[in-house]
C-alpha cells in the first residue's frame, strides 16, 4: 500500500492569514514566532510535513506539534509556554519607575544608561536592559527638552553663536 505524509490542510481562523504573514515578514517579532508562522502557513497550504520540515529547517515531529498547537488553541498556542524555573525576584516595574526618576545631579548626566542604572540599583546591567525591553523603555528617546549638565555651556554657546 502507498502511504503518503500529506495530511489534511490546516483550516485557519478567520483573520489568521494576514496574521500569520505579518509575524513572517516582521523584523521585530522573536525568530521562533516568525518560524512557527511559516509552518502554520505552509500547513495551511497544504504542504506535507516532512517538505516543511526540510523547508524551515525543523524536525518533522515540530511540525506536527506546531500544526497541533495552533489547531488546538489558535494563535495563542504558537506563544512560548511559561519556562519553569525559579520565579523573577526583580520587579520590572520597579527599574521602568527609577529609570522615569531623574538622575541624581551628582552623576552630571541627563538621562540613565543600563550601567548607571544598575549601580544605582546595585542590580545587573543585564537585567536593566531586559526591563526596558520587556516596557519598551528607551530612556535615550525622552520627548523632553534636557539641560545642559555642563557649567561652561554659557560660555561656549556664546562662542559659537557670537552673542555678547
Amino acid at each position: 500500500m502507498w502511504r503518503t505524509d500529506l495530511p489534511p490542510a490546516l483550516g485557519l481562523r478567520d483573520g489568521d492569514r494576514e496574521e500569520l504573514t505579518r509575524w513572517t515578514r516582521s523584523s521585530s517579532i522573536r525568530a521562533g514566532l516568525a518560524q512557527r508562522a511559516r509552518i502554520v502557513l505552509l500547513a495551511a497550504d497544504g504542504v506535507s510535513n516532512t517538505t516543511i520540515a526540510d523547508t524551515v529547517g525543523v524536525s518533522r515531529p515540530t511540525v506536527i506539534g506546531w500544526r497541533d498547537r495552533y489547531a488546538a488553541h489558535g494563535l495563542a498556542g504558537l506563544e512560548d509556554e511559561p519556562r519553569s524555573g525559579r520565579p523573577r525576584t526583580i520587579d520590572h516595574r520597579r527599574i521602568v519607575t527609577a529609570t522615569l526618576t531623574p538622575p541624581p545631579k551628582r552623576l552630571g548626566v541627563t538621562h540613565w544608561s543600563t550601567r548607571l542604572l544598575a549601580r544605582y540599583l546595585n542590580i545587573s546591567d543585564a537585567t536593566v536592559a531586559k526591563a526596558w525591553r520587556e516596557y519598551r523603555v528607551q530612556p535615550w528617546r525622552a520627548e523632553s527638552f534636557r539641560f545642559s549638565t555642563d557649567p561652561l555651556l554659557v560660555g561656549k554657546v556664546t562662542d559659537v553663536v557670537g552673542c555678547t
